[in-house]
């Protein structure tokens, strides 16, 4: 006889992931990937006052990317003429581990205009996220979990094709999921967002495999290929000249391997 199964009720956390992937299996996504060159912006980072971790970078790089590309803030609106909206403004959803107990639990973070925020106001987030009491810090997702799955998942549908200028704030307009913490990389992941960014783990000389998962409803590969290649010029620019502002006299960077003396 073959030895007992033990069956436990899915948990309200795992059970809403479930159904963020189920509704997010119906969009039809598509991932673009490019490695980036980053050196300039890892020495910048090195020197810099207070540290910022690299999610905080790319949030507010890829915020501006798409503050000049508004296709990045549309997404679809269903109905009897179906459409397109485009939000006036970026909302970032930054997806982040948390334990909760003896298990895992994903948690998502929005941060309104990140292009605009101070790298230091997006590190705090960031850390936030992190850190903060779940009950605390993510409290309209705990509000979702408590209900029953076939009214969580006509909220989120709703959500995701509705034109209320509300929305962008529910789901945000692009989000950002890294495993490059644990030295891993997650190229394709649900989301119920336009765009979803993820990055690996930075190479010694600086390069970096970064991803763009898209809505092809909305953006087609060309758009995304532009918006990577846009993305690695605020990272070089616009994002190293910031961290470059804060930098401590005292910094002195160790070379990269194979790097001009």
């Amino acid at each position: 006889m073959p030895p007992p199964v033990h069956l436990t009720p899915m948990s309200g956390p795992r059970a809403a992931i479930a159904d963020i992937a189920q509704v997010a299996r119906e969009l039809p996504l598509f991932p673009v990937d490019r490695v980036l060159r980053l050196a300039a912006v890892t020495d910048a980072r090195a020197a810099a006052v207070p540290r910022i971790g690299w999610a905080a970078l790319f949030l507010k790089a890829y915020g501006v990317v798409a503050r000049d590309m508004p296709a990045l803030r549309t997404w679809v609106v269903r109905g009897a003429r179906p459409g397109l909206a485009t939000a006036a403004e970026s909302v970032a959803t930054l997806a982040v581990n948390r334990r909760d107990g003896d298990m895992d639990r994903l948690c998502f973070g929005r941060l309104h205009r990140p292009d605009v925020v101070p790298l230091a106001t997006i590190q705090r987030f960031v850390e936030d996220c992190q850190t903060r009491d779940v009950d605390e810090m993510f409290k309209r997702q705990l509000e979702l979990e408590m209900l029953p799955g076939w009214l969580r998942r006509g909220i989120l549908r709703w959500n995701l094709h509705s034109a209320s200028p509300k929305r962008p704030g529910r789901l945000g307009t692009f989000s950002l999921s890294t495993l490059a913490g644990f030295q891993a990389f997650n190229r394709f992941h649900p989301t119920l967002c336009t765009t979803s960014l993820a990055y690996g783990p930075l190479e010694p000389d600086g390069r970096c495999l970064v991803t763009v998962i898209a809505d092809h409803r909305v953006l087609d590969g060309a758009t995304v290929a532009a918006a990577l290649i846009r993305l690695e010029q605020v990272l070089t620019t616009t994002i190293a000249g910031e961290l470059t502002a804060t930098r401590d006299p005292a910094a002195d960077p160790a070379p990269r391997p194979g790097a001009a003396a």
